[in-house]
């Protein structure tokens, strides 16, 4: 069919061509329905895009109808052009045509490659009309518009939860099949996701690409970074609908949840305790592994948790961020501040089941335990003598090797512990916090006031053998 105009309109949509000869071929017949054309200036369209040639009035044809003639021989997957059926094969060949002159990233299609390109010029050119914020690429600004409407229009078919993303209801899916094809090739570890993958290889490249404009601070996930802003901002975006506390992390508020619910899904299969989140259980596994994956840069030394070498790192900082509000003494964790806010309160939550004697701290009532058990968990290495607490075999320790890393400011003398030096404070100061109940003497030390109440029951021994 040979078609001679200057403006001629599709008879399915508002399309109007460019001036040319030109035939409608039978294939484009068949597939777009068209069969006959005639000189006709003001035809009514649908779709207002212009055709220049036949093959683009053909896909227009396609699109209408809504049919898809090309089929790919390895899925089956179907197209409504050639062309995207030719970008498709890419997929299973691993052809990637198109090269970034920048960073010589490969492509398999030219507007990855464009859409790639906006990282290293910044072009964000697509806007949100609400919140004015920039993406570069639309199908981003389409997903993120979803944050405004709250439309959830992907569906799992097994649950029937729904998702913003269709990549986020592919990475639901895996939950429900298992699969986890990407292995890591230096530790076999699987994921269930490439960029899961991608953000695990950076624990052994070290790779830190997200820094916090404000700190520095440099992490290795693009979400641990926008977590942490929150740790600048004060933003708590997260609420409970229960008790409306507010959370800086979605992780913490479906932690905090299963306060509510009391649900605990993530039983250890060496104790059988449970635990409300599989970060918890991951942590206490290592209580029967001993595995210590983090390392203290400074000393060396390792820790079970990321909790504990936080605490442990401010010990060469000196940093004290937790002040109280009785006192202004300072601290370097919020543990040690709530144990040392119980000396103002009076409060001693934690008692002893033997003898009903009640502690302030829950580490002061297991080392009292021990005096019940007879217990002596910490030997030395060098003399094999064995003790109760962990901090008395540091002390002993040193007698060992001479350390005595506590100075008195006021006199420059030095100390193994830092109880010993605590009491020296004692002799610059005038300060004596322990009273004998029996005649209100005070001394500087314990030991002290330990030998004087001798003095009490020596003499009531000697009482009552006079008069006997």
């Amino acid at each position: 069919m040979l078609i001679t105009s200057t403006n001629i309109n599709s008879q399915h949509c508002d399309m109007a061509l460019s001036s040319g000869n030109f035939d409608l071929d039978p294939d484009s017949q068949l597939m777009t329905g068209v069969t006959d054309f005639t000189y006709q200036e003001d035809l009514q369209l649908d779709c207002e895009k212009q055709i220049p040639l036949k093959h683009r009035l053909a896909r227009d044809m396609r699109t209408q109808n809504g049919k898809k003639y090309y089929e790919c021989e390895e899925c089956k997957k179907k197209f409504s052009s050639k062309s995207h059926l030719a970008v498709h094969m890419r997929i299973h060949s691993g052809e990637k045509p198109y090269e970034c002159e920048t960073c010589k990233k490969k492509f398999s299609t030219r507007s990855y490659l464009a859409s790639h390109m906006r990282i290293h010029s910044g072009e964000k050119p697509y806007e949100c009309e609400t919140c004015k914020k920039k993406f570069s690429r639309k199908f981003v600004l389409t997903d993120h518009m979803r944050t405004h409407t709250g439309e959830k229009p992907y569906e799992c078919e097994t649950c029937k939860s729904k998702f913003s993303r269709k990549s986020h209801l592919a990475l639901h899916m895996t939950i429900h099949s298992g699969e986890k094809p990407y292995e890591c090739e230096t530790c076999k570890k699987k994921f269930s996701t490439r960029s899961y993958l991608a953000s695990h290889m950076r624990i052994h490249s070290g790779e830190k690409p997200y820094e916090c404009e404000t700190c520095k601070k440099k992490f290795s996930r693009k979400f641990v970074l926008t977590d942490h802003m929150r740790t600048h901002t004060g933003e708590k975006p997260y609420e409970c609908e229960t008790c409306k506390s507010k959370f800086s992390r979605k992780s913490h508020l479906a932690l905090h949840m299963t306060i509510h619910s009391g649900e605990k899904p993530y039983e250890c299969e060496t104790c059988k305790k449970k635990f409300s989140s599989k970060f918890v259980l991951t942590e206490h596994m290592r209580t029967h592994t001993g595995e210590k994956p983090y390392g203290c840069e400074t000393c060396k030394m390792e820790f079970s948790f990321k909790s504990n070498l936080a605490k442990h790192m401010r010990t060469h900082s000196g940093d004290k961020p937790y002040e109280c509000e009785t006192c202004k003494k300072k601290f370097s964790t919020k543990s040690y501040l709530a144990s040392h806010m119980r000396i103002h309160s009076g409060e001693k939550p934690y008692e002893c089941e033997t003898c009903k004697k009640k502690f302030s701290r829950k580490f002061f009532l297991t080392d009292h335990m021990r005096t019940h058990t007879g217990e002596k968990p910490y030997e030395c290495e060098t003399c094999k003598k064995k003790f109760s607490r962990k901090f008395v075999l540091t002390d002993h320790m040193r007698t060992h090797t001479g350390e005595k890393p506590y100075e008195c400011e006021t006199c420059k003398k030095k100390f193994s512990s830092k109880f010993v030096l605590t009491e020296h404070m004692r002799t610059h100061t005038g300060e004596k916090p322990y009273g004998c109940e029996t005649c209100k003497m005070k001394f500087s030390s314990k030991s002290n006031m330990a030998k004087h109440m001798r003095t009490h029951k020596h003499a009531k021994r000697n009482f009552l053998s006079r008069t006997i």
